[in-house]
């Protein structure tokens, strides 16, 4: 009997895909039933690549080879996965698998990987598509009663792997050819770009650049106080004939640029009895529109400060495990025409919640869930609708969970009440001839806002009311005074007004009409953009600092690059977005691939041609004067492209030691005191990351300064190899070895006994332990009361993934790894629950996750690794470990 294979994205799609269709057996990588065979892949299993005979490994990287635009794409497996796609290989070559269902997350992505998976095992099957916008058991038979033919699919299919290939195009060459370029000059310095990640980090280094060069002007307002029979009020002075300035848009109608001028307003006015119009009017406000996914990871991000990457994380999980909401990879606001019934449905469940009843009660029984434009509307949806609820009532989520599940209620219902009413009250004070205008604003309804919270009762709205003025009564100035104020710059981005800025291609959006007609040609996808943040952040291109994004030097470097090589094509937001804009077209079948492609291949001759071709000394650019004089001569040192030069004499120093970007704060601190450090971050040869302490030190050979990495041993023999002198020094702690002192010396903390002539111990202790820094008075606890504060930043070396641990000192006088023991789960009937270090999963190589019974909580401990010296620009090997029956152990040296 031939069977269908249905190929779903992640094993949980697979499971649900099985319970909602009932009669299946589960085997051991695969559900199977009458009609079906069913498995999943676990995201991408094959990603694309260079074809071997055109490759040119990363040591050989040069403008010879580029650019590299091969006439196919080869697909290699993911090696990590790879037993998944073996079996799904397995699964399509049954002899009884006559058709095969993409089951993949219903948008771009899941089509790729679907389309991928089909032509690495060479599939002849005919294909149909489950397209799912919500996970419950009722949607996915629905789903599976509506599948869609595979050639409606295929617009969708030539849109994914065209932005694909466009990504590896323009990455590959784009960072090769940089990489290069950056490179001339000897050693490998590597500079990736993107063709959407490095569009995005311009917005941000745009910005900062405005920041750095904003020079703060003082201004003056002239506020005033005003007493009628009522009461008391205030006005601000505005110049009535004011008219706006696009060449300074600091220039406002209440701002004042001289003292002189403020005071002598205040003065006129003082006293002075003034006459009162005024005009009361009423308006609304309408709810916002239902979130796409960029929408809900701004409100999400402003609200709480979750990151984007989190927002899409949260989402997923309430659209995938709990049920509880639609599909949120979505950039629609607005839902179908025909689902007026389900959103009835819907609210009777959310109706049933005690937080949300009145409101979803009240929106159900006076009929507001009816034809509506602005909510449903078909011609503002393309494969995706707005994320609402589902008729699923959450249970059991997380404190974030529920965070996000509420916002998306409460928009959900608010969307549905009628606009919000106000009496706006303006009124103009005329005092000796100057005008002071007076703002109220009064919520006579709260419509929509009663969602959340507010009533007729808060008058703080917009400024409240204001004290009635009666009709020809004269009111006093009272008060009268000139503040005195300074302008501010630009803001920092944070993730909310980066995605708005991504969505706008580089332009701040935030009115719907805006967005929409910038629909299509932002930067990125909803379901992108996380990423692309998080990249720059993963590439130290920005760092966040609370809720905002920095630039770092390297950010600013690479747009100095840029710039100076006339790449457009990667600096220029709206260029990029109109990339994503064709894209939105091709998904709609409006370009072809073939023209798509084109233009990519285009784009990348233009860009490796302009980096071939430029033969100048130094990139021009806005580059630092440093504070600090030369260490030679005392001179001025100015920064140029690749090197921190002194203006009199030979001095000059490289601005990237070891594959990593000064900053300029970092340079001046290193003039300053000739050394800096240890500094994280750098790269040997071989691409692994290492830290180092940086000095400047004179050399006799040349007759002047240069910089050196300094890792420690040229201190370890001291002068005339007679040992180190710690004398002047404070011991962090007795040495927990043999009771001696413990000293920081260059990157580790060493018992002066081995460093002394005898040595007679051996103890040290890294000073970087898997790039987590131990700081001097971590040590002295450690050593004084054997156990350091949980410390956070651990990034393990097999998972690259950061962890957070106890350091805790052994009786052998070892260092070892304690992790805070996990919250007890009820146990398993016969079985005693695991105890397990929270945070540890995945850190087999850093810790010995040890099970023990849960009464007992007792915390898994492995000796941390803290070999932290290393040979100029390498890292160190490990020590040999010891193993151990509860513990693994490793000599700290």
């Amino acid at each position: 009997m031939s069977k269908t294979l249905i190929i779903a994205e992640k094993p949980s799609v697979a499971n649900d895909i099985a319970k909602s269709l009932g009669g299946f057996t589960k085997h051991d990588e695969y559900f199977e039933s009458e009609e079906y065979v069913l498995s999943s892949a676990v995201g991408h299993l094959l990603e694309i690549a260079v074809p071997e005979e055109y490759d040119v490994k990363r040591g050989k990287w040069s403008f010879a080879h580029l650019p590299m635009i091969p006439p196919y794409f080869a697909l290699n497996p993911i090696a990590k996965t790879e037993s998944r796609l073996k079996v799904l290989n397995k699964l399509i070559k049954r002899k009884d698998v006559t058709a095969l269902i993409n089951a993949c997350d219903a948008g771009r992505e899941g089509e790729l990987i679907f389309r991928l998976i089909a032509q690495n095992a060479k599939a002849k099957q005919p294909v149909k598509r489950l397209w799912l916008q919500s996970m419950t058991p009722s949607a996915i038979r629905d789903g599976f009663a509506q599948l869609r033919s595979d050639e409606e699919m295929l617009p969708l299919a030539d849109a994914a792997r065209c932005r694909s290939e466009a990504d590896w195009l323009i990455g590959i060459n784009g960072t090769r050819a940089m990489t290069a370029f950056n490179s001339k000059e000897g050693g490998f310095y590597l500079t990736t770009v993107g063709r959407v990640q490095t569009p995005t980090l311009s917005i941000v280094v745009e910005r900062d650049e405005k920041i750095k060069k904003f020079v703060p002007r003082d201004y003056w307002e002239v506020r005033a106080e005003f007493v009628c029979a009522a009461g008391v009020y205030e006005g601000r002075w505005l110049d009535t004939g004011f008219k706006k300035d696009e060449n300074d848009p600091e220039k406002r109608a209440e701002r004042l640029w001289s003292k002189a001028a403020a005071d002598s307003i205040a003065l006129a006015c003082k006293g002075k009895p003034g006459i009162v119009s005024e005009e009361s009017k009423p308006t609304t406000s309408m709810a916002p529109a239902l979130f796409d996914l960029t929408s809900l990871q701004r409100e999400a991000n402003g609200r709480f400060g979750f990151s984007a990457k989190n927002t899409l994380g949260l989402a997923q999980a309430l659209y995938e495990k709990h049920k509880v909401l639609t599909y949120p990879r979505t950039d629609s606001r607005h839902l179908p025409e025909d689902y007026l019934p389900t959103v009835k449905s819907t609210l009777e469940v959310v109706k049933q919640n005690p937080n949300y009843h009145q409101f979803a009660k009240q929106i159900l029984d006076k009929g507001w869930v009816k034809p509506n434009k602005r909510i449903f509307d078909n011609t503002k949806i393309s494969d995706h609708f707005a994320i609402i609820p589902t008729g699923i009532a959450p249970k059991g989520l997380s404190e974030p969970e529920q965070k996000l599940y509420d916002l998306v209620t409460r928009r959900f219902m608010a969307v549905f009440f009628p606009a919000a009413e106000f009496q706006v009250t303006t009124r103009f004070t005329e005092v000796s001839g100057h005008q002071f205008k007076t703002e109220g604003k009064v919520m006579t309804n709260p419509g929509w806002l009663a969602v959340y919270g507010k009533d007729t009762t808060d008058d703080k709205e917009g400024g409240g009311n204001l004290v009635p003025v009666a009709k020809g009564e004269k009111v006093h100035t009272d008060k009268v005074n000139a503040n005195g104020l300074v302008t501010k710059p630009p803001a920092r981005y944070t993730e909310a007004t980066l995605l708005s800025a991504m969505e706008g291609a580089g332009k701040l959006v935030d009115s719907d009409e805006l967005r929409d007609a910038m629909a299509g040609k932002g930067l990125g996808t909803p379901a992108t953009r996380a990423a692309i943040i998080e990249g720059l952040l993963t590439e130290k291109y920005l760092i966040r600092e609370g809720r905002e994004l920095m630039s770092t030097a390297k950010a600013s470097q690479l747009m100095t690059l840029l710039r100076g090589l006339g790449v457009s094509e990667l600096t220029a937001p709206e260029l990029t977005g109109e990339w994503e804009h064709k894209l939105s077209q091709m998904e709609k079948g409006r370009i072809s691939r073939e023209e798509f492609m084109r233009e990519i291949a285009q784009m990348t001759q233009i860009i490796v041609k302009r980096a071939k071709e430029y033969n100048n000394d130094t990139i021009p650019g806005e580059y630092a004067t440093l504070e600090t004089p030369c260490p030679n001569c005392s001179g001025v040192v100015k920064e140029n492209y690749r090197r921190f030069a002194c203006t009199k004499c030979e001095f000059s120093m490289t601005k990237t030691p070891g594959s990593r970007q000064f900053e300029i704060a970092e340079v001046e601190e290193l003039l300053k005191n000739r050394t800096i450090g240890p500094l994280q971050g750098f790269r040997s040869k071989m691409g692994r990351p290492f830290a180092a302490i940086l000095r400047i030190a004179r050399d006799e050979d040349i007759n002047n300064f240069k910089l050196e990495f300094d890792f420690g041993q040229n201190d370890e023999e001291g002068e005339d190899g007679e040992g180190v002198d710690f004398s002047g020094q404070t011991p962090l702690g007795p040495c927990p070895k043999c009771n001696a002192g413990v000293y920081e010396m260059g990157l580790a903390y060493v018992c002066e006994h081995s460093v002394a002539k005898p040595k007679t111990c051996d103890f040290r202790s890294g000073r970087i332990i898997l790039q987590q820094e131990i700081l001097p008075e971590q040590m002295a606890k450690l050593l004084n009361e054997g156990k350091t504060d949980l410390l956070p930043g651990f990034i393990s070396q097999r998972t690259r993934r950061p962890f957070k641990a106890f350091l805790v000192r052994g009786k052998d006088g070892k260092i070892s790894f304690e992790f805070e023991p996990r919250k007890e789960k009820p146990a398993a009937k016969g079985k005693a629950a695991a105890a397990a270090p929270e945070g540890a999963e995945g850190q087999a190589d850093e810790a010995a996750v040890v099970k023990k019974p849960a009464a007992k909580k007792a915390a898994a401990t492995k000796t941390a690794a803290t070999k932290a010296t290393a040979t100029k620009a390498t890292t160190a090997k490990k020590a040999p470990a010891k193993k151990a029956a509860a513990k693994k152990a490793v000599t700290t040296e």
